[in-house]
């Protein structure tokens, strides 16, 4: 956490270069199946971090499933660090749509970026950024870079400058270790949190994306803890006469709700971090309600409840009023999770023998299923609202739980990859875009 932290506090700025008020290139990300962009992607100019910065660029365009980076041995141009104006005919030649040129200088352990966006058909500049760092955040500038072309080109933020935390899994099924780890969201950088020794589930980010909540057996019973991702300090979020479990950060990180079993019934409640005064929302006798998760603003929490008789999904006002029930599906519903965006809840669906990740709009209409397996669930939001993780796990030939893997979908249902780990992994979490 360190590392990250000292990223971008020490050195990074961004200078916006002129260009046209008028540029028409552009992604209609509104269709589902979109087809890729042709993107070309020719290495910075200058040292060789130039090249290591374009592939993870690349890797990043090329895995939201909106572009297509052409192969380097199509260019017919060759950029260096004296291309003021690339010859757009030579781009047009070989069908690209948009190319970057720039250049990356390392001196003394800093690193110097800077890039240009073109728009090929309409001869234009669309973007250009200036970034200076230490040389080792190079990885992160690819990212920040990403970012910068998805926005221009999609019209929307970009979610490439984030990190993934989950469970990591290893051992046999009677003697399983879940330690909780951390990584860039494309799978690098990765580095375990907790030594095992102790299972945890349910980690979950704090809106700086600087602390985390997660439940860990480290105690008698297990219950909530929060960690500073930077410090390592861990600290118990209450010990209560039940367990504690599935937390959630609220929308400005002063506060968490959680559920707390006691007396043959679960609850949500809500805590003040700094007072931590606790407040109960729900109540019912016998009843299980869990997985709260906040609205963007604020102003509402969704949950799962079988107060109804069966597992569905509720929408409440902040202070507990006004509970309603959203889901009207066959099946149950599971660990819903409001859209940065608040257009959408995701959640997990049960039905017929099998698992569903979907979604559907905070009144409960809408409701689209995205994935289906023998058993996808856990879905968590990328910070832009267009992408969904989630973990999935695969039988074995003997029918029993087998792997454990992370895979991404985008909300039209399509672009469905998996998110390599070292280890079978579970429970992911996306943190929003990392501070600046």
């Amino acid at each position: 956490m360190k590392n990250i932290r000292a990223l971008i506090i020490a050195a990074l700025s961004w200078i916006c270069f002129a260009a046209p008020a008028q540029a028409t290139l552009h992604i209609d990300i509104t269709k589902g199946n979109a087809e890729p962009l042709p993107i070309a992607l020719p290495d910075l100019a200058g040292s060789g971090v130039g090249m290591e910065i374009m592939q993870v660029v690349s890797a990043d365009l090329e895995r939201s499933g909106l572009f297509r980076p052409i192969a380097k041995q199509a260019f017919i141009e060759q950029i260096d660090a004296q291309t003021v104006t690339p010859r757009f005919s030579d781009w047009r030649q070989i069908n690209a749509a948009a190319l970057i040129t720039g250049v990356a200088e390392t001196n003394g352990g800093k690193l110097h970026v800077a890039f240009r966006l073109w728009d090929v058909y309409g001869e234009e500049q669309m973007v250009g950024k200036e970034y200076n760092t230490f040389e080792n955040n190079w990885r992160r500038i690819a990212h920040i870079m990403a970012d910068e072309i998805y926005k221009r080109l999609t019209g929307e933020s970009g979610y490439f400058d984030s990190r993934i935390v989950y469970v990591a899994e290893s051992g046999p099924d009677i003697k399983r270790v879940k330690r909780l780890a951390i990584m860039d969201q494309d799978g690098e950088n990765h580095k375990f949190l907790t030594d095992g020794r102790f299972l945890v589930l349910t980690p979950r980010f704090s809106p700086n994306s600087q602390e985390i909540l997660y439940m860990s057996y480290a105690g008698r019973q297990p219950r909530v803890y929060l960690r500073d991702l930077q410090t390592g300090r861990e600290e118990s979020l209450g010990v209560f006469e039940g367990m504690s479990f599935a937390p959630r950060f609220s929308h400005d990180g002063g506060s968490i709700v959680m559920s707390i079993a006691e007396g043959g019934s679960t609850q949500i409640y809500k805590m003040d971090l700094k007072s931590r005064h606790l407040i109960r929302l729900t109540s019912g006798s016998g009843t299980i309600d869990t997985s709260p998760s906040y609205s963007p603003d604020g102003a509402q929490i969704v949950f799962n409840s079988d107060r109804g008789g069966s597992q569905q999904l509720y929408v409440m006002n902040a202070d507990g009023g006004n509970i309603h029930r959203i889901s009207f599906g066959d099946g149950r519903y599971g660990t819903p999770v409001w859209s940065p965006r608040a257009d959408l809840i995701a959640f997990t669906k049960m039905s017929g023998g099998r698992f569903y990740i979907g979604v559907m709009r905070p009144d409960g209409s809408g409701e689209r299923l995205l994935t289906e397996s023998y058993l996808d669930e856990g879905p968590s939001w990328s910070p832009n609202g267009r992408v969904i993780i989630f973990h999935r796990e695969f039988p074995t030939s003997h029918g029993k739980a087998g792997p454990t893997r992370l895979y991404t979908v985008d909300i039209t249902g399509s672009n469905l990859r998996e998110v390599i780990t070292p280890m079978d992994a579970s429970d992911p979490a996306w943190s929003p875009l990392l501070p600046l």
